[in-house]
């Protein structure tokens, strides 16, 4: 989906996040919870939250609503009386407000509350887009909650005072501490066909202006089509070459048309502009991945954030950094940015490394009664919308497995380090 002008405001986690108004009904407002997705709470929620499913399911599920045209504030008809009705069913709109065919403003804060438990940039316009969603039948959102419900159990464990949580299809990284969530991050996560890893691990260290070496795999599926297409490419994005001898050479040197530039390293000097931003945080796994910065912060504005070569963006990447690094002395927020502005390369242990979990949970049931789900992007759910007789939710991936909606240029995406 294309990238949106934010209207922001501060959140209860001092995040820059999308403002939220729910003036004409605060009974179905969606406030952020504070309950980390792993946590006995959410477990105890989303068994609750099965049994709601169940209930509705035994009474014949929800019915669809016409989705030919986006509906709005001022529209009304029969699909208006259609979209009251599939609200009401799911606590998104009053039951007492389900019988009229006009879309106002009560209309608008259910479809801005079924938006933010879907993931989706809560608008209030039941767009194309979201009457897809709405129209996914009920023993699908069923079937995710059980299936998610044996996922959330094998974190029944204790998973540590402090530890990272990032969920891949809600592409959101959480820092937590205590049972609660400290920080919230929108993230940029793997693509379809370059998925994010699902892993326990820990966070090791940060690095402080990053160079960027581009691995031999990116070099091949990216670097050289790149140089085809723009011969300036290298040089554009301060990317320099050097041979086995770490002798640096020109880019009219190699023969962008065979495989000759696998032989070379490739690597970026830091900058802002840095493939990996400003920031990178390594965590201990055998694929290569890990998390950073980015300079295209645009991407965080999107509901579709599967964007990645399987490594993580991070949105207010250095109120992460500061989490990671607060029980050590002297990185406070200002030192951090001071270290940042200096652009010189540095690297920090974290002491102790943090616990991080990266984890694939696409329902899940909160506290506050809420029930959330995420598009099953890698499809590991076992159970598809195509059967479920639903249209395909997500954006489709062209042959060379590249997203033209999403994949943005001139940098090269981050991919995992070749091991």
């Amino acid at each position: 989906m294309a990238c949106a002008v934010p209207a922001f405001a501060i959140d209860g986690f001092g995040q820059a996040e999308w403002a939220q108004h729910y003036d004409a009904d605060a009974s179905v407002s969606v406030e952020r919870s504070s309950t980390p997705l792993l946590s006995p709470r959410t477990l105890a929620a989303t068994e609750l939250a099965v049994q709601k499913y169940q209930a509705i399911v035994a009474n014949g599920g929800w019915n669809k609503v016409p989705a030919a045209a986006a509906l709005k504030l001022g529209a009304s008809g029969p699909a208006v009386l259609a979209l009251r009705k599939r609200l009401a069913i799911t606590g998104d709109l009053n039951p007492a407000a389900s019988e009229s065919g006009i879309f106002d403003s009560y209309v608008e804060a259910g479809v801005k509350r079924f938006q933010a438990r879907h993931g989706l940039i809560p608008t209030g316009v039941a767009s194309r887009e979201t009457l897809a969603v709405m129209n996914v039948p009920a023993d699908y959102r069923l079937h995710q909650l059980q299936v998610n419900l044996i996922r959330l159990r094998s974190f029944a464990a204790n998973l540590g005072d402090r530890f990272v949580e990032a969920n891949i299809p809600a592409a959101m990284v959480d820092t937590v501490e205590n049972d609660t969530i400290v920080t919230r991050h929108r993230a940029g996560v793997g693509r379809i066909d370059r998925q994010s890893p699902v892993m326990q691990t820990r966070a090791l260290d940060v690095d402080f202006n990053p160079y960027w070496t581009v691995p031999a795999s990116l070099i091949r599926k990216d670097l050289i089509p790149r140089m085809q297409a723009n011969p300036n490419y290298l040089t554009e994005n301060h990317i320099r070459i050097y041979d086995k001898n770490n002798n640096e050479i020109q880019p009219s040197q190699i023969n962008w048309h065979s495989m000759e530039a696998v032989n070379y390293r490739f690597r970026e000097d830091p900058s802002t502009a840095n493939s990996l931003g400003v920031v990178r945080i390594n965590i201990n796994n055998p694929y290569g991945v890990y998390m950073h910065d980015t300079p295209e912060k645009g991407v965080f504005g999107d509901d579709f954030r599967f964007v990645s070569s399987g490594c993580m963006r991070l949105q207010n990447v250095r109120d992460y950094v500061a989490w990671l690094l607060k029980n050590q002395p002297g990185w406070d927020r200002d030192h951090i940015d001071q270290v940042i502005a200096s652009g010189e390369r540095l690297d920090v242990k974290i002491d102790p490394p943090v616990n991080v979990y990266w984890v694939y949970i696409t329902a899940w049931g909160t506290p506050e009664g809420v029930a959330q789900f995420r598009e099953d992007i890698y499809q590991r759910d076992g159970f598809s919308t195509a059967s479920a007789g639903a249209g395909p939710l997500v954006q489709p991936i062209a042959q060379d497995g590249v997203n033209p909606n999403i994949d943005r240029g001139p940098g090269l995406d981050p991919g995992p380090d070749d091991r």
